[in-house]
């Protein structure tokens, strides 16, 4: 197994003993999570790719890689081309090229517990075309053949206070409980794991950068809740916390307590529930009813406390940002730094706060050609080292108790080129569209996806990533179910109205291949506004993020008056909330990266 060509053939020769001619493999966990725990890294393990979102089939003369637009260069870079196909989604659908591939009368085998009941159906439908037929597994193939395949995480859960919460759990479930009267339902399957995480007002450390905990809950009409998880994971405090409302269970009992339900109405979630779970409750004899997770858009809409937060939380690491991009500036012209030690830097000096937990994903330290890969992850194999002439882009958040960050700024190493200023700008211009968007209630962010477009649709040029998506609170940095993005953009679901209190990150970008990536990213924050006149009512953005903006990289002559007047009130924000952080020397190099724009 020393290398991917040995554990494809691997694989192949585990299909045989399985009596299978092919086997599909997602980048996902039993809970849909788009960052899995690394027991569940199935995709890494066996192709090299590091991104996070893709799928891999494997049939016994072909394997094919599926990725959206947002990895177009990094599966070639870290995936073997000899041996894999590319094929780009939504363009080409997994099922689609699965009926156009497989063996006449094949056998096709998935994991139940990794895909989605309507991810089956169409690969059944797919499949019956050719004669073949899709086949559920009882043991995952690649576990079978994974020989140093990580536990899952034994980490204990903790408690999320009130204070930070907003509510309290027994509030929140009661919440749920009426939504379950609403639709004549007995109980509801919560599988998302940050939908536990925030029912319950608990954390966890089992997934790398979401602070999240492995289990299952059920909750019902009553208000209660049994809730599975690995026994080792509780404690004193967290019991205490829960109340006897929350029953505990061990996460094994999890699968058979789907067939208790007999005569019952339960829900599930299509997007968030997989196959198993519906298997389950349907051959248990439940009605089962396909319905969000009444915790998607409860967990979306921040509270009071949970806004506070978040603030408390941004200018922190604003702070925090700032010193980073103070030290580029004067380290990268030695040419003694690569994207490696860029990154362990930047965590340094949010770690220096105190109050860090983790990051909220690994940190993209982008350097050069790089910095065009939208989701590159810097290894020890592929580091950089960061030179003159070059822009190095940083693409980081932190997670705090208080709140979760996610921001992006580009540094130029030496003189940027006109063009580099001419893209940066261009950028600049939709985010400042984006973040001054007024807009009515009812709309959604397909329809203002656009505004951060046309400053590059102008110059006939695109970027091939959404413009914004949700952010939990100390949870998932990609929460939905709001997002910016085309509406054909990968990721599915109707689209979600914004509503106030959702934080939603602005991050528009332009990428050359081999050369060059900008992007700039501010979370904002869904308000109300009052506009006069105005005969519905209306809404805009607080933008939340605190963080110098390079004004070497702006080609001022570009920009209107109104986008210059709203990065001169920017600038004067980020110098308000930012300098009592910071010290003497610091405020000093502030207070030049904030100076007024010129003409």
């Amino acid at each position: 197994m020393s290398s991917y060509s040995d554990r494809l053939t691997a694989l192949r020769e585990q299909l045989k003993r399985d009596r299978l001619d092919g086997f599909v493999v997602p980048l996902t966990d039993e809970h849909m999570s788009e960052y899995v725990g690394a027991y569940a890294q199935r995709l890494a393990w066996l192709t090299g790719f590091q991104g996070s979102a893709g799928t891999a089939v494997v049939l016994p003369a072909e394997a094919a890689m599926f990725t959206d637009g947002r990895y177009t260069l990094q599966v070639r870079e870290q995936v073997d081309g000899g041996t894999w196909q590319f094929v780009e989604v939504p363009a080409t659908s997994v099922a689609d090229w699965l009926g156009g591939h497989a063996p006449q009368g094949g056998r096709i085998g998935y994991d139940p517990w990794l895909h989605t009941s309507e991810w089956v159906k169409a690969a059944e439908k797919a499949l019956a075309a050719k004669g073949a037929t899709l086949v559920a597994v009882d043991t995952n193939p690649v576990d079978a053949i994974w020989p140093d395949r990580p536990a899952p995480s034994d980490a204990r859960l903790v408690v999320q206070p009130d204070s930070l919460a907003g509510k309290s759990s027994a509030e929140k479930r009661a919440e749920i409980a009426d939504w379950l009267t609403e639709q004549k339902a007995d109980a509801v399957v919560l599988s998302a794991l940050d939908s536990i995480a925030w029912a319950l007002n608990v954390r966890g450390a089992d997934v790398e950068r979401t602070p999240v905990a492995l289990a299952y809950a059920i909750a019902d009409a009553d208000g209660t809740l049994d809730l599975f998880v690995a026994p080792e994971k509780m404690s004193d405090e967290v019991a205490a916390h829960l109340g006897n409302a929350v029953r505990i269970h061990d996460r094994t009992d999890f699968a058979p307590a789907l067939s208790k339900y007999a005569g019952k109405r339960v829900a599930a979630d299509p997007e968030r529930a997989v196959a198993a779970i519906f298997d389950g409750l349907k051959a248990g004899g439940a009605t089962v009813l396909a319905l969000r997770d009444p915790v998607v858009l409860a967990k979306a809409i921040k509270n009071p406390a949970e806004a506070a937060g978040h603030r408390a939380a941004s200018v922190r690491d604003g702070a925090a940002l700032t010193r980073f991009l103070k030290w580029c500036e004067e380290t990268f012209p030695n040419g003694t730094e690569t994207e490696l030690t860029a990154a362990a830097k930047l965590q340094e000096l949010r770690e220096a706060t105190g109050l860090l937990k983790d990051l909220s994903f690994d940190t993209i330290s982008a350097t050069g050609p790089h910095g065009a890969i939208p989701h590159y992850r810097v290894t020890e194999e592929s580091s950089l080292p960061i030179k003159p002439g070059e822009l190095y882009l940083v693409d980081s958040g932190g997670q705090y108790a208080d709140g979760t960050t996610d921001v992006t700024r580009v540094v130029p190493v030496g003189e940027p080129t006109a063009e580099m200023r001419d893209r940066f700008t261009r950028v600049l211009q939709g985010h400042i569209a984006l973040a001054t968007a007024v807009f009515p209630e009812g709309t959604n962010g397909g329809q203002l996806d656009s505004f951060a477009r046309r400053p590059l649709w102008e110059a006939g040029l695109d970027f091939a990533h959404g413009t914004g998506h949700g952010v939990g609170s100390y949870l998932a940095v990609h929460e939905g179910p709001q997002r910016i993005a085309k509406p054909n953009y990968p990721g599915g679901g109707p689209a979600e109205p914004l509503r106030p209190g959702m934080i939603i990150s602005n991050e528009p970008g332009y990428y050359k291949a081999g050369d060059y990536g900008i992007r700039i990213e501010n979370l904002i924050l869904v308000e109300r506004r009052d506009v006069p006149g105005a005969e519905q009512p209306m809404m805009g953005f607080e933008t939340l993020t605190y963080a110098p903006i390079e004004r070497r990289l702006i080609e001022p002559a570009l920009l209107s008056q109104a986008e210059r007047a709203w990065l001169d009130a920017y600038h004067g924000r980020v110098l308000d909330v930012l300098g009592p952080q910071l010290n003497a020397e610091e405020r000093t190099w502030l207070l030049a990266k904030c100076a007024t724009i010129g003409g």
